[in-house]
């Protein structure tokens, strides 16, 4: 009985301390982030373009062959944490802040594939001054292959991280999670006066709230009185795990809603042709695609299908594709499979 009872107290006791490890990693997941990235060699810059736009951007040390990193959407540089002190070994690495994000200029005039392309080109152009490497992942992704077709000469091969390829078309569009939970949410948002902040908004008509339930309405009421009372810091909510709290924390500054009402529209994809683009890719290449699913709704959980995916491999001349098990932001998820993706990549260039 003594032994049962031991055994019972000590369960309960691992439990607690992991709860609290949960939590404490939930509520401070970025704490060491700038001194991860200090001792990794990085130094924050910012360069202005001739027509006036301000490029933020980190720079590690040059320890290889340049990589330029493209962030996904409503992030920034930093998010690549993660890899950067490992791949910082093997690279001369340039992690950029893309338009309307992180400290990067915001003018929605520049929201649109073409001109973030054209101005990453200067950028390789002017700032690198070398022929690069880039990887870049969901919209970052798109970017990427863009690039590689569009300057061939700059691109010395490209790695896409589960970029969303053709479930942006018009018509499939409107049947993905992004499009029902982020840029819908944000086109009602922009076109309304009632309510001035974007995270109250969203917990209200976001899709994400169908997979909770009714226990949803207890979380939108504890993250209502957070909000009340910390007005000026993003949203902390300590039993939801570091990705959703990563997202509010750039829903709630430096990320610029017009970025997405771009997406809404389809006007980010304005003269940029996906299958086009693919088939005029010629330098090495790898698409990471990682997990994906549709939800009883028919909603794509995900930035491409399985389908989407072996569409876009094929299109690419002598494409690799690696598969990831892993949510859609895989170098924040699995940073060991994804460091070592970009790692045996440089063995293409070295024979």
């Amino acid at each position: 009985m003594k032994l049962i009872f031991k055994l019972l107290v000590g369960f309960i006791v691992l439990l607690i301390i992991a709860i609290v490890i949960y939590i404490y990693r939930n509520l401070n997941y970025d704490k060491n982030i700038d001194k991860i990235i200090s001792r990794a060699g990085f130094l924050e810059k910012q360069v202005i373009l001739p027509d006036g736009t301000l490029l933020n951007y980190g720079e590690g040390p040059d320890n290889g062959p340049a990589l330029l990193l493209i962030h996904g959407q409503a992030t920034e540089w930093q998010n690549y944490v993660k890899v950067l002190p490992k791949l910082s070994k093997h690279y001369h690495i340039f992690a950029i802040d893309c338009h309307g994000h992180g400290k990067s200029s915001k003018n929605p005039e520049k929201y649109n594939a073409v001109s973030m392309g054209n101005d990453f080109i200067w950028f390789i152009e002017n700032v690198i001054t070398e022929p690069v490497i880039v990887s870049g992942h969901s919209s970052g992704g798109l970017l990427t292959a863009w690039l590689a077709a569009n300057s061939p000469e700059n691109i010395l091969g490209i790695v896409i991280e589960d970029a969303p390829f053709f479930s942006t078309e018009p018509g499939r569009y409107e049947k993905t999670f992004a499009w029902v939970d982020n840029f819908k949410v944000i086109h009602q948002f922009l076109n309304q006066k009632e309510e001035t902040n974007y995270i109250r908004y969203y917990l209200e008509n976001c899709y994400l709230k169908t997979f909770f339930g009714e226990s949803w309405e207890g979380i939108k009421n504890y993250a209502f009185e957070y909000i009340e009372k910390n007005p000026e810091k993003g949203l902390r909510i300590f039993f939801l795990p570091p990705s959703m709290n990563k997202a509010f924390d750039l829903l709630a500054g430096s990320y610029d809603l017009k970025f997405g009402d771009k997406f809404y529209d389809y006007s980010w994809f304005n003269n940029f042709n996906k299958e086009e683009t693919l088939r005029q890719i010629k330098c090495p290449s790898i698409l990471i695609h990682t997990n994906w699913s549709y939800d009883d709704d028919g909603i794509l959980l995900a930035a491409m299908s399985g389908e989407d995916a072996e569409m876009a491999h094929s299109l690419i001349n002598e494409n690799v594709m690696v598969k990831i098990k892993s949510g859609h932001n895989s170098h924040d998820e699995k940073p060991e499979e994804f460091s070592k993706i970009l790692i045996n990549f440089l063995q293409i260039f070295e024979k």
